[in-house]
């Protein structure tokens, strides 16, 4: 059994802005300060978040969610709207989304076209543990918000079952856990709007339950399975892959870990594509979007690293580690440019922004879907290799996630690093296979 990554704290706190930044901002607010123009980072207000609850497991065993909700300060979203309108933006609210949507997940990752013809009758599965008792109506509100498509029970988009398969019989309910499968849902819709949404609900957050809920996933018929979760390494991590794990023919994605440097398990799962997190920003480039390594401080960041117990598969071919290297591949996951959530259970009904690598990994299993069913006999991990150094992935190459003797497992560089992979996406032809 597992707990939390040696690195995790056993509760993050939340974040505090400098005296100066709290004082200029809150002249902004208040109606005192200068007005926004052309450069939003005339506005000085720092982003602070705390960890979802579940990032803290409460029971010995239990593996801990990968998310951070922000708590108050001005966003990337609310900055580029306001160098876009020249409106003062306000501190984050429950009232209005204060992060990124649909359209600019699509737009930074070169998946508009994609995300509008695509997807029609491919299943992702979001595996976590406990039930969110609102999914459903918080999942209707998101998509209505943004003028997706319904995605419910009743048109047969949506299915939320136990880890057994049963729709009556499901876990008891947890707030924490709620954040986290709001966020994946979301996530999963905003990237792949045309997708049916699968979410296996495991009966505790032990690697054995949801383990369970990663075969229920898969014998339902999802291609597509996303789990946002992890924790230290352990020797059964090999007899875990087995079990959970090795399904020829799906894409599972997990998420690389919010720890900074250092691997985490399912993440190093040789079966799986690993997804670290990057800093998300738009720019001048002809993209219009630049991104850097997630990191927070020495102890919050994308997860890496090399492995201590799983084999390196045969399309990873770095040298600095012997055994399986985190990450494959990244998308956004810093809080501070976080995206848009719709949660109601166990805070107040309302739209939060949300960042950690749980936000990473359902973002690339909806790229897979986007692609399109992976053949029956392959290993999906191993399609971002294909296409390596190539335009069809943004090569992140700075910033890091810690300290590392072997420089490339922790620093962005040209090509492949740990802490991004080989890159986030442009379009999905590097998840084809």
């Amino acid at each position: 059994m597992r707990s939390t990554p040696p690195n995790r704290p056993v509760r993050r706190g939340l974040r505090r802005a400098g005296a100066a930044a709290i004082a200029a901002a809150a002249l902004v607010f208040a109606g005192f300060g200068t007005a926004v123009q052309a450069d939003a980072a005339t506005v000085s207000s720092k982003v602070t978040w705390t960890a979802t609850p579940c990032a803290t497991p409460k029971h010995q065993g239990e593996l801990a969610c990968n998310s951070y909700r922000v708590t108050g300060g001005l966003t990337a979203f609310q900055k580029q709207q306001a160098a876009r309108t020249g409106v003062t933006p306000k501190a984050a609210d429950a009232a209005t989304p204060s992060g990124y949507g649909p359209t600019n997940l699509q737009s930074a990752y070169g998946l508009t076209s994609a995300a509008a013809s695509n997807g029609s009758g491919e299943t992702i599965a979001i595996v976590d543990a406990y039930n969110d008792p609102n999914a459903e109506s918080d999942l209707a509100t998101y998509r209505s918000y943004y003028g997706l498509s319904a995605c419910t029970t009743a048109n047969g988009c949506f299915k939320k079952v136990s880890q057994t398969g049963s729709t009556t019989s499901l876990p008891s309910s947890d707030a924490g856990w709620s954040e986290e499968i709001s966020l994946d849902l979301d996530m999963a819709s905003a990237v792949c709007p045309n997708c049916n949404i699968l979410l296996v609900e495991a009966t505790s957050a032990t690697m054995a339950n949801l383990g369970k809920a990663v075969n229920e996933a898969v014998t339902l018929g999802a291609k597509y399975v996303s789990n946002s979760y992890g924790g230290s390494e352990s020797s059964s991590d090999t007899s875990y892959d087995s079990s959970y794990f090795n399904h020829p023919g799906v894409a599972i994605t997990v998420s690389a870990g919010d720890s900074g440097y250092g691997a985490e398990y399912p993440a190093a799962s040789r079966y799986v594509t690993s997804v670290g997190g990057t800093a998300l920003k738009t720019s001048s480039t002809t993209r219009g979007w630049t991104e850097t390594v997630w990191k927070t401080s020495s102890t919050e960041g994308t997860g890496s690293g090399c492995s201590s117990y799983d084999t390196k598969p045969s399309w990873q071919t770095d040298t600095g580690c012997s055994k399986r290297t985190i990450s494959d591949v990244s998308a956004v996951a810093d809080p501070a440019t976080g995206v848009s959530v719709y949660d109601s259970y166990g805070v107040t009904a309302g739209w939060y922004t949300f960042g950690g690598t749980s936000a990473s990994a359902p973002i690339i299993a909806a790229v897979y879907a986007l692609a399109g069913t992976p053949s029956s006999s392959s290993y999906p991990a191993s399609f971002p290799y294909t296409k390596a150094g190539t335009s069809a992935l943004n090569d992140v190459t700075s910033g890091n996630n810690g300290s590392c003797s072997t420089t490339y497992l922790c620093t962005a560089q040209t090509g492949y690093d740990g802490p991004t992979g080989w890159g986030t996406p442009e379009g999905v032809s590097a998840f084809t296979g």
